[in-house]
């Protein structure tokens, strides 16, 4: 049935804005090729605030950043080129590949006005055949998603494949990615087209097994477990998982199948072979020293 239950604890990715860290879990550091799961807010934002909480540009390798919102909006620029307004409901997915960069700033007018912000954010470690692919980043509209309804359930389906449903999601291994809201006494069970699954609540609470379990816990479940999730009252869910890819090293913003391409990393940062977006090159995030804890965690460390 359940394998482990993950308390998130509080990170700071800029200061005056914490988020829920999920994953990586010292005794559970991924769920199928998912290594990194932060969610953040909700939080209203008045200017000062707001302009304080942008995530300057920063770098990554070897992963998929996945940006989902719930309110609020984020400008997304990279080193691409890219500049996109995320938006609630959207797929925003970033493969760094060999090497990208990235900003994500809050500039939207009625957020800024002190609207509310809350979302999630996920990394999806890459198979090693495509650790060093080109760099790319799509979005996916809500109304490319699909979305089921039965009595008393509505979930849309972010990426992969899940109880008969696929997502067009470019994804690089298989997994499933799901936002799920339950009203109060509805029940359902886990997809069973994968082995490793888990179920982060956002909000609400749900029984599994005569057990009550609120929000800003990942419940991971088993391989091959059928457990049946009753919403006791209204609550809203995100379900991820897949199939295992191999051991990973993770430091900071980066991911690799290869300690030494880690210390690669560190040095094309520092000496600006990891480019710069074009349209937000002014200021950047340093490189941390290596006995801080970023994003990514402590040096880097073998995570399965």
């Amino acid at each position: 049935m359940l394998d482990i239950v993950i308390q998130s604890r509080k990170a700071a990715i800029v200061p005056g804005f914490e988020v829920k860290r999920i994953l990586p879990y010292q005794l559970r550091r991924m769920v199928g090729p998912f290594i990194f799961m932060d969610h953040g807010g909700p939080v209203s934002m008045p200017v000062p605030a707001a302009t304080n909480l942008d995530v300057l540009p920063h770098p990554h390798i070897g992963l998929s950043t996945v940006s989902y919102l719930f309110s609020g909006n984020v400008t997304h620029r990279d080193s691409l080129g890219v500049e996109q307004v995320i938006k609630p409901g959207e797929v925003n997915w970033m493969t760094a590949g060999k090497g990208i960069a990235h900003s994500e700033r809050f500039e939207d007018p009625a957020m800024l006005a002190g609207g509310e912000l809350e979302m999630i954010q996920t990394w999806v470690a890459l198979p090693e055949k495509d650790e060093e692919g080109e760099p790319s980043f799509m979005n996916y509209t809500a109304e490319q998603l699909p979305v089921f309804t039965d009595k008393g359930i509505w979930m849309r389906l972010i990426a992969g494949d899940a109880y008969g449903l696929k997502s067009h999601v470019h994804t690089t291994s298989p997994l499933f990615y799901l936002h799920v809201v339950l009203d109060s006494g509805a029940r359902f069970g886990l997809p069973r087209e994968h082995s490793e699954r888990g179920v982060y609540i956002v909000r609400g609470s749900v029984e599994v097994n005569g057990t009550t379990y609120t929000a800003g816990k990942l419940l991971v479940f088993t391989k091959g477990s059928d457990p049946l999730i009753t919403a006791v009252e209204k609550t809203t869910l995100m379900m991820l998982g897949g199939e295992h890819l191999g051991e990973r090293y993770i430091w900071w913003n980066f991911v690799s199948s290869r300690k030494e391409r880690i210390e690669q990393a560190k040095e094309d940062w520092k000496q600006g072979r990891i480019h710069l977006p074009p349209t937000d090159n002014e200021e950047f995030v340093p490189l941390p020293k290596d006995n801080s804890r970023p994003a990514g965690g402590p040096p880097p460390k073998a995570l399965s």
